[in-house]
């Protein structure tokens, strides 16, 4: 049986702390520490974090503490977009309000009541003084849902769909293996120099014979993204093939359709603001717009060029903002191995990207079996038996 209910009925919601930034002992390895800047729009759980708590703050903040499987919403600054799921006992910042379950609701069946209801947090946006978005705990508390109310109709939908999540994050977790395989490979031959025959071959100001140091704008052309186009639809479709991406976008990109130039060869993204030398293997044509940096090989193997890019700090300046320009970059020297160096490195790596792009592409398509199943199941539409 289905009824109305409050969030607050679901179970303790608790609102995360901040320790002062000030004092650099609260802050250490000894406990996750989630702010959601740290969280995907893509995962269920959220395994990395950029800061954690140590021993002193997690004594001192004792009464925020979430357990596992807790249900985090962020409410203050970008909301109706992201949430996560507690991977273990931890913390979160203010920012985020932590749905701790009673026993007459399942923590799977409540991540995704609270998933399907998310875009709607956003009617509830009281804002702040500064524009910021913002819904206050007490607000938060009396939103109205409408829940199942049989525990074990609960599990089952919460199995049933936590499934498609288990094969998303399952695969996830081998791309990140295949990644590291193929940065690995890079290192050794490019970095290391302990490249197939480099005993044989000669140094020389720390450059290996038959190889040179080019200025990246001598073997690329970059371009930087183009204006942001008027309307851009957030759902893949039929009629528009090619993606659409800014430093602000997901790796997924955005679907839409623009008269910009597309880009049809494999090309690396630089992030040109924001999170600055953000680098991304562009495999398929793609539109780049603001804030992005395309670097387009000529006769070189893109999969080569990308390893370079993304293991090279780019000097960037800017007083509020931290940026990229074209000219910053284009004598960035790049060193360029023999042909035949080159062409072993491609015939090992690019397996490796031929599968990840086969990964991502599951990925997606259980992500969009997710979302379509998502709906009907919280509403009553699908039956689970």
């Amino acid at each position: 049986m289905r009824k109305p209910i409050t969030i607050g009925d679901l179970g303790t919601i608790i609102t995360g702390k901040t320790p002062p930034t000030t004092n650099k002992n609260y802050y250490g390895d000894y406990a996750v520490f989630i702010k959601p800047t740290d969280i995907s729009e893509q995962c269920k759980f959220t395994y990395e974090t950029e800061e954690m708590y140590s021993k002193l703050a997690a004594e001192k903040y004792e009464s925020s503490l979430i357990p596992k499987g807790a249900i985090c919403v962020p409410c203050i600054g970008t909301i109706g977009t992201k949430m996560t799921m507690a991977p273990c006992d931890c913390y979160t910042n203010q920012s985020i309000n932590s749905i701790v379950c009673n026993d007459r609701y399942d923590n799977e069946y409540v991540y995704y009541l609270i998933k399907n209801f998310l875009p709607g947090l956003k009617s509830y946006n009281l804002g702040t003084a500064s524009g910021r978005e913002y819904v206050s705990k007490s607000n938060f508390e009396k939103i109205e849902l409408v829940a199942e109310q049989d525990k074990t109709i609960q599990k089952k939908i919460g199995e049933f769909l936590s499934r498609y999540d288990s094969l998303i994050e399952n695969y996830r977790k081998q791309i990140k293996l295949l990644e590291e395989a193929a940065q690995r490979l890079y290192k050794e031959w490019f970095v290391d120099l302990h490249f197939p025959g480099h005993e044989n071959t000669k140094i020389v100001d720390g450059v290996p014979g038959e190889w040179e140091k080019k200025k990246l704008v001598e073997i690329a052309e970059l371009k930087a993204g183009g204006d942001k186009p008027e309307i851009v639809s957030a759902k893949r479709t039929n009629e528009c093939s090619v993606p659409i991406f800014s430093n602000g976008t997901t790796n997924e990109g955005l679907y839409g359709y623009t008269n910009l130039p597309v880009i049809l060869e494999q090309s690396v993204t630089i992030s040109a603001r924001g999170s600055v030398g953000y680098t991304v293997f562009r495999r398929t044509p793609f539109v780049p717009i603001v804030r992005l940096i395309s670097v387009t090989p000529h006769n070189i193997y893109v999969g080569y060029i990308f390893y370079c890019l993304k293991s090279t700090t780019l000097d960037s300046n800017g007083a509020a903002q931290q940026q990229i320009t074209i000219p910053m970059i284009r004598n960035k020297e790049i060193m360029i191995p023999s042909k035949g160096i080159l062409e072993l490195f491609e015939s090992q790596t690019e397996p490796i990207f031929n599968q990840i792009d086969i990964l991502k592409e599951l990925i997606r398509l259980l992500t969009e079996a997710r979302d379509r199943l998502l709906p009907k199941l919280m509403s009553g539409e699908i039956k689970v038996s």
